[in-house]
């Protein structure tokens, strides 16, 4: 019964629509009776507004109310509101102690280390007692892969020098160096140190250190690869064109300079042990000195690399430093000098008094010999 009410107020209301709609399709087709509608509205607008208001009253609402109504009761018919059920939550699980479980401790395993002790030789003589044996128990170490011992090199043992030079080369070295010295050199000199700046042959960019034995003859110390200079003009990095050159000559040591810790003012290159040779040009001290080669330069040595100093390895270059500060100070014969270019000579001739004697000044007897021979073709002497 409430729904055919709610579907006959549901059509009236569907008819008044379509009423209302025809009545503007024919307003909007007849201008005239638009302007005539008009006009009627608005002396008819209070009434039709008053009418309005109790037909949405008496009609409108309650008919909007009983269609919800119907449409609630329609949906409920087919569509029945589910019932609700108890969901029943499983009781929250206690977690259960697991039993401790049991390691067993195994026994470091033990290795059986047999010593044989020998007791002391009876008073009488006779037969021996067999030697008492005693097993001492040590536990077994394995090491890891990562662990495992290294093997025994010789670690700290010299670098073999492949480019050693044959004792018959050594040799010649020691004949060219005596043939190249004064009798007054020989005479008034403790050690000599030979160095070849040649850039290649059997004896090229080495050092060789002989001492002056009681006798007069040299023994040779020393001979180690050296570096001297690249022999070029170059740029330094203070900017300034600088020469690469080892000049050859003969040279003293200066005792005023000689340094353990140095760094070079023009290439500023670290030169550890630097001895600088007392050697005057041009009214100036030059900065050509001998001292350890530091860095990459230690790879070079054998091979022309320096500024014009001359290398040597760090370790022989603290050893020559130290042998010479402890076992060669003294007096020292005195190169000579010229004034009118204030410059000393490297040539090898030494200075004299009125009487004809080499003067001397405190400094070291060492005299260090620099010259461009490689060994190249010569003969080797028959030993």
């Amino acid at each position: 019964m409430k729904t055919s009410r709610a579907l006959n107020t549901l059509s009236a209301i569907y008819l008044l629509s379509a009423s209302a709609f025809g009545i503007a399709i024919a307003l909007q087709r007849n201008p005239d009776w638009a302007a005539a509608a008009q006009h009627a509205a608005k002396i008819s607008w209070p009434v039709i507004q008053r009418g309005a208001a109790m037909a949405n009253e008496d009609a409108v609402q309650p008919a909007l109310r009983k269609l919800a109504e119907a449409d609630k009761a329609f949906f409920d018919a087919i569509d029945p509101q589910p019932v609700a059920v108890a969901t029943i939550r499983p009781a929250p699980r206690v977690a259960e102690k697991a039993a401790p479980v049991v390691v067993a401790r195994q026994a470091p395993h033990r290795v059986q280390k047999t010593i044989v002790s020998t007791p002391p030789r009876p008073a009488v003589a006779g037969t021996q007692p067999a030697p008492q044996i005693a097993k001492v128990e040590t536990p077994a170490m394995t090491l890891a892969p990562e662990q495992a011992p290294v093997k025994s090199a010789a670690v700290n043992a010299p670098r073999r020098d492949l480019s050693a030079p044959s004792p018959a080369e050594l040799a010649r070295v020691m004949l060219r160096l005596k043939d190249s010295l004064t009798t007054e050199m020989l005479q008034n000199f403790e050690l000599f140190l030979y160095v070849s700046k040649a850039d290649s042959g059997p004896l090229a960019q080495r050092m060789y250190v002989f001492r002056k034995q009681a006798s007069g003859d040299l023994n040779l110390l020393y001979n180690w690869p050296a570096s001297t200079g690249r022999e070029l003009v170059e740029f330094a990095p203070n900017g300034q064109r600088a020469p690469s050159f080892t000049p050859q000559g003969y040279y003293e040591l200066d005792p005023g300079r000689m340094y353990t810790h140095h760094v070079s003012g023009q290439w500023g290159s670290p030169m550890p042990f630097a001895m600088f040779f007392n050697w005057q040009t041009s009214g100036r001290l030059t900065g050509l000195a001998i001292h350890g080669a530091t860095g990459s330069d230690i790879a070079l040595l054998g091979k022309r690399a320096s500024a014009g100093c001359v290398r040597l390895a760090p370790e022989n270059a603290a050893l020559l430093f130290n042998l010479i500060r402890t076992n060669y100070k003294g007096l020292a014969p005195r190169f000579a000098y010229d004034r009118r270019i204030a410059s000393m000579s490297n040539d090898g001739l030494l200075m004299h008094d009125a009487q004809g004697r080499v003067k001397f000044a405190e400094g070291y007897k060492v005299l260090v010999f620099i010259e461009n021979y490689g060994g190249d073709n010569v003969v080797a002497a028959v030993f």
